[in-house]
């Protein structure tokens, strides 16, 4: 599987910025999405909010709440993804969990999951 670095997290006063990256480990495997989920304060491990993904493609998706404030990215030559979170609010706080998958080996389909960063917004 593919291996999964996350960076940028830390505590910032509603309004602020910040910028996470997520650097996948060189391999044979294809990637196609590249994206992140948010596990908000109180919920259990698992339980993870789709953010933002960016496909090979180049297309983006987001959720509704991040729209206008928070932009997915991607550099394919270093395997990274980055969201850059502006306007941030204390409802974006969470742990910043990176997601990567693609088609083909080592299965029909496949995801790898980073450990997650913090993201803390205060009022």
């Amino acid at each position: 599987q593919v291996q999964l670095v996350e960076s940028g997290g830390g505590s910032v006063r509603a309004g602020g910025s910040l910028r996470l990256s997520c650097e996948a480990s060189n391999s044979v495997f294809k990637i196609d999405h590249m994206g992140w989920y948010r596990q908000a304060p109180g919920k259990q491990r698992e339980q993870r909010d789709f953010v933002a993904r960016i496909t090979s493609g180049g297309t983006m998706n987001y959720v509704d709440y991040v729209k206008g404030r928070f932009t997915i990215s991607r550099d394919n030559a270093k395997n990274t993804v980055y969201l850059q979170m502006n306007s941030l609010k204390p409802e974006d706080t969470g742990v910043y969990v990176c997601n990567v998958g693609g088609s083909g080996p080592p299965g029909p389909t496949w995801n790898s999951w980073g450990q997650g960063t913090q993201v803390t917004v205060s009022s």
